[in-house]
């Protein structure tokens, strides 16, 4: 391909020419003839990230704080990162025999891009009338409206299901700070879910290593936020008989099952590929270079045998924001190669922050989000004079014209917590055509957060260090399959 060509083609077809080249590459690997780098899939690379159908500011986050495309692909202007053990770029972000992901076109928005830019498949009302059918539930309002919107083998794990076959559930959280925001509860709200329609058992991996590697904290302050921060997931209501909540500071000095899985990991994953993955630097720290094998580890039934014995086969889902996805990349790649399952994942769209999704919320930043510990006066004045607006200028331009939902934070936050689907969509309506102001939005939003809040703090005055220890105690859980 040209530098003249290399622009033309559609995102799509980009994407194509990407994977197609990634099965080249793939195929001089297992022949063992790539004794030089591959040149195209760069250039490939380039282009598909200087499509214009990319342009969303959202996905400034998901393309890679330090500028990686994939898999150790650079964006034009930097220097390519190659595998020292093959001498080809490491590219392992799509799965191009997957004809369910490289079927999902490209439109201008996050939800269209990720699973095409992370290799995963869509959600599709076809899934989500399967899980109904095969819990006999209602899917989740997380499902319905797209917000947990791609995936990587659900398919297989309802085969397990409906086989009588086990799997688990997978999930955690990075304590950096005693406050969590509700955005912090996304993942736990939907794998709470999850445990409820599937009864199956639940490991969350609290990760104060990683803070304590990546953040200015001592090990006492990582731990302490791990056993705040399990307050707060636990007061989502978490069977105690199905769950087992661990700090990895805690459960792997004193798991040998667990400790010899991240050895095996870091065994089969290169140095050249954590950069190209993580972005990391010959300035970061070993323990950041060493730690995504931790995180991946849970994956593995047998890093707890107190709860599966030896049994290497039983699959893992994880439900989990869509920048936590590079991690179990690595990790269904490694998988195979020392005898295990790969996880199945399911992926939840980014929560926006109050002043918009150009914005980040940060612990640091109050008025950023609404945090599970604000009053319901803060929740309303956080919402009146931060919640960011798609409303127009004025009452009478808004009475004209409309608001945009696509922009208004209000809504956004209401398709997250609402869980009246007809209420929501006349909201929309109204909205939209000018018959709801931006004050009466932010009303309804104020009213659906204030009780939400103030029912998981209730919650969470119940849970007694007691309750927190014995979650956090390994044991035998209980569960169906045999």
């Amino acid at each position: 391909m040209s530098n003249g060509e290399q622009g033309c083609g559609s995102p799509l077809e980009l994407f194509h020419s990407i994977a197609a080249q990634e099965e080249l590459v793939r195929d001089l690997k297992a022949r063992n003839a790539a004794k030089k780098p591959v040149p195209l899939l760069c250039p490939l690379s380039w282009a598909f990230r200087a499509s214009p159908a990319l342009k969303h500011p959202a996905l400034e986050g998901a393309l890679g704080a330090r500028g990686s495309l994939g898999c150790g692909l650079p964006f034009p202007g930097q220097r390519p990162q190659h595998s020292s053990a093959s001498g080809v770029v490491y590219f392992d972000s799509w799965d191009p025999k997957s004809s369910s992901s490289v079927e999902v076109l490209l439109e201008d928005s996050i939800s269209s891009f990720l699973p095409v830019r992370f290799g995963s498949s869509k959600i599709d009302k076809e899934l989500v009338n399967r899980i109904e059918r095969a819990t006999g539930q209602r899917p989740h309002r997380f499902l319905r409206r797209g917000i947990f919107f791609s995936h990587r083998d659900m398919h297989q794990i309802l085969d397990a299901y409906e086989n009588k076959k086990p799997f688990y559930l997978y999930t955690g959280r990075g304590p950096s700070s005693e406050a969590m925001h509700v955005g912090h509860l996304i993942p736990f709200i939907f794998t709470k879910w999850l445990q409820d329609v599937f009864n199956v058992p639940l490991v969350i991996q609290m990760t104060d290593d990683e803070k304590y590697l990546w953040k200015d904290l001592t090990l006492d302050q990582a731990y302490g936020y791990a056993v705040e921060n399990a307050k707060d997931i636990i007061a989502c209501g978490f069977d105690i008989n199905k769950t087992f909540i661990f700090s990895d500071l805690d459960y792997m000095g004193m798991s040998p099952g667990f400790y010899k899985n991240v050895v095996k990991i870091q065994k089969h994953v290169t140095f050249n590929q954590v950069k190209g993955i993580f972005g990391f630097t010959d300035s970061d720290c070993i323990g950041k270079i060493s730690f995504p094998a931790i995180q991946a580890a849970p994956s593995f039934s047998n890093s707890f045998p107190q709860i599966f014995r030896d049994r290497t086969d039983v699959q893992c889902l994880i439900p989990c924001a869509i920048d936590q996805d590079p991690y179990f990349r690595m990790t269904r790649d490694v998988a195979p190669r020392i005898g295990y399952p790969k996880p199945a994942l399911l992926h939840s769209t980014f929560f926006p922050a109050l002043q918009g999704a150009q914005t980040k919320m940060s612990a640091s930043d109050p008025n950023s989000s609404i945090f599970l510990t604000d009053t319901a006066k803060q929740i309303k004045t956080k919402v009146n004079k931060h919640a960011f607006s798609g409303g127009r200028d004025t009452v009478e331009e808004h009475r004209q014209f409309g608001g945009n939902c696509d922009v208004d934070v209000s809504f956004m936050y209401l398709t997250f917590f609402l869980e009246d689907d007809d209420k929501l969509e006349q909201i929309r309506r109204d909205y939209t055509s000018g018959a709801m102001l931006t004050g009466e939005l932010k009303k309804e939003l104020i009213e659906v957060l204030q009780p939400l809040i103030a029912e998981h703090q209730a919650r969470r005055k119940e849970v007694t260090d007691e309750i927190v220890k014995e979650f956090m105690t390994p044991r035998k859980l209980s569960y169906d399959f045999q």
